[in-house]
């Protein structure tokens, strides 16, 4: 059984459970029975769970899930208009589309009114000694109030033509 069918199905049988309850406290007070209190203090309570098992049940939306994607956790989120996930170093190239459309799909508005997003896959290159190169794989933006997910196309750079530029500029004078 998925969430939302045992939340509804849940809410149902506390609702019920409730009045069922409610019945007993008002039978227990013409009686004038010795567990009135008690019975109020159980009503009230399961009532109080049906309620907050029925408003879980019409908020709750499951996750976004793109076929192919694959876990990258997010390091980075300004909570306003970047967030960056980091890749392993053995992160598959035709993953990193569908792993930025997931996590751009993900991502929930409050507190980022309505901005465009930019979402980023990274992964570290060691520049030795300690120090690493972000590599960014992949971006996409996502736009919040229309709620779309805009691919932005990327330039590959490959990291030994880096250095082979930065020799050269280091030659030259």
């Amino acid at each position: 059984m998925d969430l939302p069918q045992f939340l509804q199905e849940a809410t149902v049988w506390l609702a019920w459970s409730a009045l069922g309850l409610a019945v007993i406290t008002i039978v227990s007070f013409i009686l004038r029975w010795d567990t009135k209190f008690r019975l109020v203090g159980a009503t009230v309570f399961t009532l109080l769970l049906a309620i907050s098992s029925w408003s879980f049940s019409a908020s709750y939306m499951p996750p976004f899930l793109v076929q192919g994607a694959k876990y990258t956790p997010i390091v980075y989120d300004n909570g306003y208009d970047l967030v960056v996930a980091q890749a392993s170093d053995d992160f598959p190239d035709e993953a990193i589309q569908p792993t930025l459309e997931q996590i751009a799909g993900n991502l929930k508005s409050g507190g980022r009114n309505g901005v465009l997003v930019n979402v980023r896959v990274r992964k570290l290159d060691s520049a030795g000694d300690g120090i690493s190169r972000p590599i960014i794989l992949g971006e996409v933006i996502r736009d919040l109030r229309q709620n779309l997910t805009i691919a932005i196309p990327q330039v590959v750079i490959d990291p030994k033509q880096t250095e082979q530029v930065e020799q050269i500029e280091q030659v030259s004078p």
